[in-house]
């Protein structure tokens, strides 16, 4: 089981609950040598991949919306994975009913958004995906609250989670 320190984890709990779920995702992405592989994906729990779902998912959106997060690689492990089922039965149905919705557009476009684009085309995405802007919206605005629920759930379930030491 992956390790992480009590004392790692009150000073980012002090923090923030984002420095909270880093200090357990940041202990995950050491473990898998910072990339996921068919070779690396086994070395992390059901959990622990949808705690790391978690924080791609939110660092990506954050950052530049799901164009970003699909163009980086992302798609198949957030969409295809139960990442939205998992959100639900930890207490964050409405980040659910937002992931499936994002879905259904990828699902509908996924060969043209994965497709290798240059930094025009990537940024031509943003006009021509605008369905996902909704979407990016609400999670912008939900997602103190949304970040807060997973880390109140990791905080009841630590076992499944980490080692703490």
């Amino acid at each position: 089981m992956i390790e992480v320190t009590d004392v790692a984890l009150r000073q980012a709990a002090g923090e923030g609950m984002d420095a909270f779920i880093g200090v357990f995702t940041d202990a995950y992405k050491k473990e898998i040598g910072g990339e996921m592989t068919a070779g690396t994906m086994s070395l992390l729990t059901g959990e622990q991949h949808s705690l790391l779902a978690y924080q791609i998912f939110r660092d990506e959106v954050m950052e530049g919306g799901f164009c970003q997060l699909i163009q980086n690689g992302y798609g198949g492990y957030i969409f295809d994975n139960p990442f939205a089922k998992v959100m639900r039965l930890w207490g964050v149905g409405d980040l659910s009913k937002l992931v499936y919705a994002a879905r259904k557009i990828y699902d509908s476009h996924r060969d043209d958004l994965e497709r290798e684009r240059t930094d025009e085309e990537f940024m031509a995405m943003y006009e021509q995906y605008e369905a996902f802007d909704e979407l990016e919206d609400e999670f912008l605005e939900k997602e103190e609250e949304y970040t807060a629920l997973v880390a109140g759930y990791v905080d009841e379930h630590l076992e499944l989670f980490a080692k703490i030491v």
